[in-house]
């Protein structure tokens, strides 16, 4: 894997000198020294990740990575398979949760068929990088191979280059998959090393006996397969998703062209985990977008270190939490640009001690 090697090799270091100086400009706004809390922690983050002492935003797209999973023949999920298909349909016709918010958020929608188990044929507006038709079994073997999940990491870096080189500087991740919070909840299990009681919720919405059969055949799974846990390919591959793969490339992609990513809820999370598990500096290139219902979502933010910029008891997916983040992160360039300085505005500064 050339292209993988290739772009974990330019995943640098970062240099606070930015940081420094964008802390400078925001100490010295009409305001109270950090009296804007998180907008200005992220203001200073994107100055650090672009290396650019006056960052700006203004090309912005969301990629909603979709697969199906072989585990929903056990009963883990409220919907059938099928649904997958047709919630990818509602995406790119523009009625979904995901298209309202990022026409409000002003950010582009690029639907993604990384791992569908349908023939979409000739679909405007679909970018058709298929891996597979959906994932085997992870409660019967491995849910791919070691050469499919690669794959999918390389669909994801591909997609980052190519949206670098056309000048987006601010990704947003998402997902369409039903089953995918089972292998999301695996992931969690088997890198955080939690117990899976501990990382599975109820996805979209199953009663107390799925919910137990959930968390069963997540353990079953788990026990049959033994993915590594120093090994993320080798989870990935063996207790993940295709869009969870491709999720996990689009951030080393993103890391490696020095694009700040906003990250959904719970599998866009697993994504980002998995790309942590391979080079840990990508977590610096990441922004929360919000706190998911699902237990899982917490266990893994801890481990990266990031703290949500939202909390509204979201657990939708598609990468509407990212929409809205969106917005919070703009709103924090907004301040740091375009509000006075005490020398702008000739307002007195504070005493000094």
């Amino acid at each position: 894997m050339k292209l993988f090697e290739s772009t974990i090799q330019k995943i640098g270091r970062l240099n606070n000198e930015f940081g420094e100086a964008a802390k400078k400009r925001l100490d010295n706004l009409t305001k109270p020294i950090g009296s804007l809390g998180m907008l200005e922690e992220i203001a200073e983050r994107l100055a650090i990740i672009t290396e650019n002492s006056n960052p700006f935003i203004d090309k912005k797209v969301i990629f909603t990575f979709a697969g199906d999973h072989g585990v929903t023949a056990e009963g883990v999920s409220a919907y059938p398979k099928e649904v997958t298909a047709q919630m990818v349909m509602n995406i790119l016709r523009g009625g979904a949760a995901i298209n309202v918010l990022a026409r409000h958020a002003g950010a582009e929608v690029i639907v993604v068929d990384i791992g569908v188990d349908h023939e979409f044929g000739e679909v405007a507006d679909l970018i058709d990088m298929k891996v597979i038709h959906g994932t085997a079994n992870l409660m019967r073997g491995p849910a791919m191979t070691r050469e499919e999940a690669e794959r999918c990491l390389r669909v994801g870096i591909l997609l980052a280059d190519g949206y670098a080189a056309k000048g987006y500087n601010l990704f947003g991740t998402g997902d369409m998959g039903i089953g995918n919070t089972t292998a999301s909840s695996a992931i969690a299990s088997v890198i955080t090393g939690r117990n899976v009681s501990e990382v599975t919720g109820r996805g979209a919405g199953i009663a107390d006996e799925p919910f137990l059969n959930k968390i069963r055949v997540i353990e079953e799974g788990i026990r049959i397969n033994r993915p590594d846990p120093n090994d993320a390919i080798d989870v990935l591959a063996k207790v993940g998703g295709a869009e969870i793969g491709g999720i996990a490339g689009l951030i080393l992609g993103a890391a490696a062209n020095r694009i700040p990513v906003v990250i959904d809820g719970l599998i866009s999370t697993a994504g980002a985990l998995i790309a942590y598990s391979i080079e840990p500096r990508v977590r610096h290139y990441l922004f929360a977008a919000h706190r998911s219902v699902e237990v899982g979502h917490t266990a893994m933010l801890d481990m990266l270190g990031l703290r949500p910029i939202l909390d509204l008891g979201m657990r939708l997916g598609e990468g509407t939490g990212a929409a809205l983040a969106m917005m919070i992160i703009e709103a924090s360039l907004r301040i740091y640009r375009e509000m006075a300085t005490f020398g702008d505005a000739g307002v007195s500064e504070r005493d000094k001690p």
